[in-house]
């Protein structure tokens, strides 16, 4: 599997699974530019990319999202990948005493900072059949107690990944990916919450975030036609066994 000399985007990038999606991708040969709010965290996983760029952004700002896309161009002069990973599970609480502008942020962090990411990254993805991943989630498709801004946010980035395709699938390639319950600090948030019942599996059940970044980057790597315009669930066995991940049981 290779992205040898290929530019991607990683949005969320200062931890967690967009850490390990802009690491996978290194290893697989490819260039990462990463952005997120925490310059700190930023530098970290620079460090681990050895070299991203780093471009620090709060994703809620259209005029934010426009600068770094100008950078990435900038800098390298392409994108062949977006990867839309950045995202927030808060307000956790019934919808009666969930606050408007907490679900405001919500769906403009998971849903409209995609949607601008992936409108002004499309010129250049044309240009060299790029791909677009958006990091959606299981809540896309199910409802969940307390989660009902996260839940939402997540069926609107479904449906945009199926427009995407259908509106650029010619041209572009475009897909979704369902991480599954990962070790991350989004879900140690979840489980301080104490409501519904992902708050109550163990940290010892959670997969590393490398697992579901192998993914990603296969995905990158191959483009199977099969997959396109749909949530792929990469921790599911049949996919584990064609993308050649491996788990270790220890």
């Amino acid at each position: 599997m290779s992205l040898s000399e290929k530019i991607f985007l990683v949005t969320g990038a200062s931890r967690g699974i967009g850490r390990a999606i802009a690491i996978a991708i290194c290893e697989a040969g490819g260039h990462v530019a990463i952005t997120a709010r925490s310059h700190e965290g930023l530098k970290e996983t620079a460090e681990a990319t050895g070299g991203a760029l780093i471009i620090p952004a709060d994703a809620c700002d259209a005029t934010a999202i426009k600068g770094v896309v100008d950078e990435v161009i900038k800098h390298y002069g392409r994108i062949d990948g977006l990867v839309n990973n950045a995202g927030i599970i808060e307000p956790i609480s019934r919808l009666e005493a969930a606050e408007p502008t907490a679900w405001s942020e919500t769906l403009n962090l998971n849903l409209i900072a995609p949607t601008i990411f992936s409108k002004l990254s499309l010129p250049f993805l044309r240009e060299n059949k790029g791909a677009i991943i958006n990091v959606s989630s299981g809540a896309a498709h199910r409802p969940l107690e307390g989660w009902a801004a996260y839940c939402a946010s997540k069926a609107g980035l479904f449906m945009l990944t199926k427009a995407l395709h259908l509106e650029e699938g010619s041209a572009v390639d475009v897909y979704g990916v369902m991480p599954g319950t990962v070790d991350t600090e989004m879900q140690a948030l979840i489980r301080s919450s104490g409501i519904n019942p992902v708050s109550k599996i163990p940290r010892a059940n959670l997969a590393p975030a490398m697992i579901p970044a192998a993914g990603v980057a296969w995905l990158l790597a191959t483009r199977p036609e099969d997959l396109k315009g749909i949530d792929v669930n990469v921790r599911e066995n049949e996919f584990l066994k064609r993308a050649n991940i491996q788990i270790n049981s220890t």
